[in-house]
C-alpha cells in the first residue's frame, strides 16, 4: 500500500445495507489495526503522526462508525450496539482477525467488541477510557460540561483543552497536534450531524450508570491489553485506567506523565512505539 494518512482514499463497504466510511492505508500482510474514534470524532479526528507511525509497519485502518459522518445509518444509543455495528464492519471487510485500539468512547466500543467477538480481536489497545459505572463516568465530568460548553475563537482550539493539560510544554505540544490535524485537506470528512452528540451522550449515560458489581464484566476480556492514559486526564479521570488494569486478566498501563486525555496526541513517537512493542511482544506469544 502506498498511501498514507493524507492520502488514503475514503473507500465504503455495506453493512445490513448501511455503506460504512473507512480508509486503509500502511504496510499490508498481518493483523490490521482497527481505530475507534472518541466522542463526536470522524477519521480526521486521528493523529497523522499516530496512523502514519502505526502504517510503517502494519496495515491501519480507521472507519466511521454508523451514523458518524461519511457512514449512514442511525447512531446508536448503547454500546453494545455500537460494538455489534464494529464487528460487522470488520467482517464485511472479510477479515477474521485484527487488532483493536480504542480511544475513549472508541475504548468501550473496543472493550465491549473484544469480550463479543474473542476470535475476531487478538490485542486490545485502550486509551484514554474507562470501565462500566467508572469513576465520574456517570456523566460528563464537570470540568469537560465546561470545556465542551464553552465558546472558542477558533472552532479546533476546544481540543487544546480536551487533549492537553494547561501547562506551557503540553499546550505546545497541542499546537503541534493542531498543525498535523489539518495536514489533510482533501477529502475530509463531512462534520457529524446534530443527531450524534445526544445518542453518543445517552450511550455514555447507560454505560457509567451505577450497578451492582460493575466491573465483573471485565474478567470476560482475556486478549492481552494495554491501557494509556495521561497522569491529568480530566475528561475520563486517569482512576477510570487503573481500574481497568486491576480488573482485566491480562492488562498492562501505561500512564504518560503532565498529559489530559489526548496523552497520544503529546507523545505520539512514543505511544506508536509503546503499542508496538505491545503488539509484537504478543504476537511472538512471549
Amino acid at each position: 500500500m502506498i498511501h498514507a494518512h493524507q492520502t488514503a482514499p475514503t473507500q465504503f463497504v455495506y453493512v445490513a445495507g448501511i455503506p460504512f466510511a473507512y480508509r486503509r492505508f500502511g504496510k499490508p500482510g498481518g493483523v490490521p489495526l482497527v481505530f475507534n474514534i472518541h466522542f463526536t470524532g470522524t477519521m480526521d479526528h486521528w493523529d497523522p503522526a499516530v496512523t502514519d507511525g502505526f502504517a510503517k509497519d502494519r496495515e491501519v485502518i480507521l472507519f466511521d462508525n454508523a451514523g458518524i459522518s461519511a457512514s449512514s445509518g442511525e447512531v446508536p444509543t448503547s454500546i453494545e450496539e455500537m460494538a455489534a455495528d464494529a464487528a460487522a464492519f470488520v467482517k464485511a471487510l472479510g477479515l477474521t482477525e485484527v487488532d483493536v485500539l480504542g480511544f475513549s468512547l472508541g475504548g468501550l466500543i473496543a472493550q465491549t467488541l473484544a469480550i463479543a467477538e474473542p476470535k475476531l480481536v487478538r490485542r486490545v489497545v485502550l486509551v484514554g477510557t474507562g470501565p462500566r459505572s467508572g469513576e465520574g463516568m456517570a456523566t460528563l465530568t464537570p470540568e469537560a460540561q465546561e470545556i465542551f460548553g464553552a465558546t472558542y475563537e477558533e472552532p479546533d482550539h476546544l481540543w487544546l483543552r480536551v487533549h492537553f493539560s494547561p501547562s506551557e510544554q503540553s499546550q505546545a505540544a497541542g499546537r503541534e497536534f493542531l498543525r498535523r490535524f489539518r495536514l489533510r485537506h482533501e477529502g475530509r470528512d463531512p462534520q457529524v450531524s446534530e443527531k450524534v452528540a445526544p445518542a453518543q451522550l445517552e450511550a455514555l449515560g447507560k454505560w457509567g450508570a451505577p450497578r451492582e458489581n460493575p466491573y465483573d464484566y471485565l474478567k470476560k476480556l482475556t486478549q492481552p491489553t494495554l491501557i494509556v492514559n495521561g497522569g491529568a486526564d480530566v475528561i475520563i479521570y486517569t482512576v477510570n485506567s487503573f481500574i481497568l488494569q486491576q480488573n482485566i486478566p491480562n492488562a498492562q498501563l501505561i500512564l504518560y506523565p503532565d498529559a489530559n486525555h489526548g496523552a497520544l496526541y503529546q507523545y505520539p513517537e512514543l505511544f506508536v512505539r509503546h503499542v508496538s512493542m505491545f503488539l509484537e511482544h504478543q504476537a511472538r506469544g512471549a
